[in-house]
């Protein structure tokens, strides 16, 4: 009862009090009433029977006196007007029945039951000795059916309950709106501290509606509310002031817990990782550490964790979502929460432009400004330290002393600035074919040095032989003019025996000089009697072999599979490729006659012998062309910037009606860096036609990114120096997986070159390049047996 009664508003609670005090008074009421009414008709019914009872007994003494019965019948008629006489039974002395009346099936009962004045449930009996002067001479008997009595009553106090209860529901009819009035006020005060509360709205107000305890008690409520909302106000404006500080804090502030876990993190912190603050919580704060780094931060860590008293420093990197790295300045120290639970409060500020800055500082004090290798004073230093390794442990190391040959003939044929291109360009060349332990400097105008750490003499001759053909095969292209550039190379030894770090320059110098001197774009080799160890290379017999190979058709058509990595389910995709057959029937690889093709300008007719062979051998071989997809052709940089060459690819179109569609022509970088807005031209004509191009060796020239824009390639294959190594070189893996995003964003399909094994197919799949050629996959074949 107590919960039901609880669970009632305040108007429920006075109306249910008003009508349990009013039902309880009409019973309690009711109650008495019936008491006091039974009670009276008791004592009168009980009284005027006893009234009548001695009455006949007077009346009635002489009949028995007389042994009259007939007298004393006559006396009991008389009692016939009393309507609830039940019975009357007149005894004798002796107690024996006299006469009697029964109105009702009623006997008297013997005397000897012991007769008495009682009630017996709605029956009264009535016992009344005869007397006549102080003797019994015999006794009346009267039993009396009280029932109709008893209904007049209870009819009687109906009666007066139903007048009860119209005036116990008249009254609540009157009191009903003064209840209302009570519980009204109460309720919407009520009401309004439970807005108050689930909106935490200080501003409402509650109404008052008379000037009693109740008026107080809301005057008191709306006083509270104004306090409160003064306060509210306040600390709200304090907290906004601490988030806006807290949240555009030109830091990331995180809360850690103890096992590097983000508790929380201020907005600008989330902003600066690419994520919202919701995403980083519950995080490690080690997910974004540089992998780099991560054994420095464990140990930041477990310092700050043993000595939580102090404030502790450390510079590292974070890699944030997009995956930039910015370097930071962590600031940490030890705290505690409310509950003494131990945090890690981490402050990291963005130093990564003054890193850049300092970096920059220090590059530029070491590196050539024009073609950003190391410079003649940093080279300087290199040189001692060798000298000084090598004296110390008998190591062996090589010093090369490079000076270009006809230089001079671009500087003052094109100009300055023609020059320092070529010397940018040339830098690059020469970078690509040093190891990355090897140190390339520019020493000033147009020489270089390589310091080759632990490489012994041959080592070095086979390496600056590769060093003068890559400059060989080098074509510089100016303003619609060409020049070819070949390097004299001189080579010292660094050992113990050797002297100081300007003797070993001077020496290097030396031999350099002689290779010049010998006849220019030569490799020799320091000595004391100034022997020459390398002859000049015999590129110039290739020359005749071309152009026999070319009308006796002693080249070779072979094909490479390029397949694409996702989906297997394309058609028949390769690289065209040549080989040369001499006289005994040997296959002989490219890399022997291409770079005298390229350098003496043969390249452009060989491009054309396989064009032409090509697409004869699609036209005419069976079902080839239809299970065909895409055949690659790879037209040379000569053959770009010959403008008759345009018109021969589309007579050879006409002649063997080939879909232009499934011809996609491969040029290099540097062939079209070499002549940009030539090149761009020939792409976009056949381009129109239908063909599609691709970039080939992507990635090892000189500004790969800076020129992409501008050539309107289909296809970028990347450099297979950058592949072949992406499972151990997180260099390689780097710039394998920008190349394929650049080229992606710019609408460009991806070919990866040099894919060897499986493991490499994969982590190529993962990257998202979309086709991939290589050993791996199959190896080059005669174009009959694809």
């Amino acid at each position: 009862m107590s919960r039901f009664f609880s669970r009632l508003s305040i108007k429920g609670k006075l109306f249910t009090i008003a009508i349990t005090s009013s039902l309880f008074s009409m019973l309690l009421a009711l109650v008495i009433l019936v008491t006091v009414n039974v009670t009276d008709v008791k004592r009168k019914a009980q009284s005027d029977l006893m009234a009548v009872a001695g009455l006949i007994a007077n009346r009635s003494v002489a009949a028995v006196m007389f042994d009259d019965a007939n007298l004393a019948k006559e006396n009991l008629v008389s009692l016939n007007n009393l309507p609830d006489l039940r019975s009357a039974c007149i005894y004798t002395k002796k107690g024996q029945l006299f006469t009697s009346l029964n109105k009702q099936t009623v006997t008297c009962p013997a005397v000897s039951h012991g007769l008495r004045n009682h009630f017996d449930k709605l029956s009264l009996y009535v016992y009344q000795p005869m007397r006549l002067d102080d003797e019994i001479v015999g006794a009346i008997y009267l039993s009396s059916d009280l029932s109709a009595a008893f209904w007049r009553e209870l009819q009687f106090v109906g009666v007066v309950l139903i007048v009860l209860f119209v005036a116990l529901f008249i009254t609540f009819l009157l009191t009903a709106p003064l209840l209302n009035r009570v519980a009204k006020p109460i309720a919407q005060l009520a009401k309004t501290a439970q807005k108050v509360s689930q909106e935490h709205d200080y501003s409402l107000r509650a109404a008052k509606h008379s000037n009693d305890e109740m008026g107080i008690l809301v005057d008191a409520f709306n006083d509270m509310l104004d306090t409160v909302e003064i306060q509210n106000k306040a600390l709200i404006s304090v907290k906004n002031n601490f988030q806006a500080l807290y949240d555009n804090n030109p830091t990331m502030v995180f809360n850690l817990d103890m096992q590097g876990q983000i508790i929380s993190v201020n907005r600008f912190g989330a902003r600066q990782l690419g994520l919202s603050v919701e995403e980083l919580q519950g995080c490690s704060i080690f997910n974004f550490a540089h992998p780099e780094d991560i054994g420095n931060c464990n140990q930041f860590f477990q310092i700050c964790r043993n000595h939580p008293e102090q404030v502790h420093k450390l510079e590292s990197r974070i890699i944030c979502r997009n995956g930039n790295i910015i370097w930071a300045r962590e600031t940490a120290r030890l705290v505690k929460d409310e509950n003494n639970r131990p945090h890690l409060l981490l402050v990291c500020e963005d130093i990564t432009e003054t890193r850049r800055l300092s970096e920059k500082i220090a590059y530029q004090a070491s590196h050539d400004e024009l073609t950003g290798l190391v410079n003649r004073r940093q080279f300087d230093i290199h040189i001692q330290n060798l000298v000084l390794e090598a004296q110390a442990n008998d190591s062996y190391h090589v010093l090369c002393y490079l000076d270009l040959d006809q230089f001079k003939i671009v500087n003052d044929t094109c100009g300055h600035l023609a020059g320092d291109e070529l010397l940018r360009q040339l830098g690059e060349v020469l970078r690509q074919q040093v190891r990355r332990m090897d140190i390339l400097a520019r020493l000033g105008g147009d020489e270089f040095g390589i310091l080759m750490s632990y490489c012994s003499l041959e080592q070095a001759i086979i390496t600056g032989e590769k060093l003068r053909n890559a400059v060989c095969d080098f074509q510089f292209a100016w303003e619609n003019r060409s020049f070819n550039i070949g390097v004299s190379i001189g080579i010292a030894p660094i050992n113990r025996a050797c002297g100081n770090a300007v003797d070993v320059l001077k020496e290097a110098d030396a031999a350099c000089y002689a290779a010049k001197e010998k006849g220019r774009n030569r490799v020799h080799i320091f000595s004391p009697d100034d022997e020459e160890l390398t002859m000049r290379q015999g590129e110039m017999q290739w020359v005749e072999k071309i152009r026999m190979g070319i009308e006796q058709d002693r080249f070779q058509l072979f094909g490479q599979l390029i397949v694409p990595i996702a989906d297997n389910r394309g058609g028949l995709h390769f690289e065209t490729l040549i080989r040369y057959r001499d006289d005994q029937d040997k296959v002989i690889p490219p890399g022997a006659f291409l770079p005298a093709a390229e350098r003496y300008n043969m390249a452009s007719p060989l491009d054309r012998w396989v064009i032409s062979r090509l697409f004869e051998y699609l036209a005419t071989t069976p079902g080839f062309l239809d299970r065909l997809e895409m055949c690659s052709v790879n037209l040379s940089g000569l053959s770009l910037s010959d403008q008759a060459m345009l018109g021969f690819i589309d007579e050879q179109f006409r002649k063997w009606q080939i879909p232009t569609h499934k011809i996609c022509f491969e040029i290099t970088e540097t062939a079209a860096i070499s002549n940009l807005s030539y090149a761009r031209q020939f792409i976009d004509s056949l381009r129109q036609k239908g063909c599609s191009f691709s970039l080939d060796d992507f990635g090892s020239g000189l500004s790969s990114f800076a020129y992409l824009k501008n050539l309107p390639v289909d296809y970028l294959k990347i450099d297979g120096l950058f592949v072949k190594d992406i499972l151990d070189d997180r260099v390689d893996l780097t710039m394998v997986k920008a190349i394929n995003e650049v080229a992606h964003v710019m609408g460009k399909k991806t070919i990866a070159e040099f894919v060897e094994n499986q493991n490499i197919f994969d982590l190529l799949q993962t990257l998202g390049v979309n086709y991939a050629q290589g050993y791996g996959i199959a190896k080059p074949v005669p174009l009959r047996e694809l």
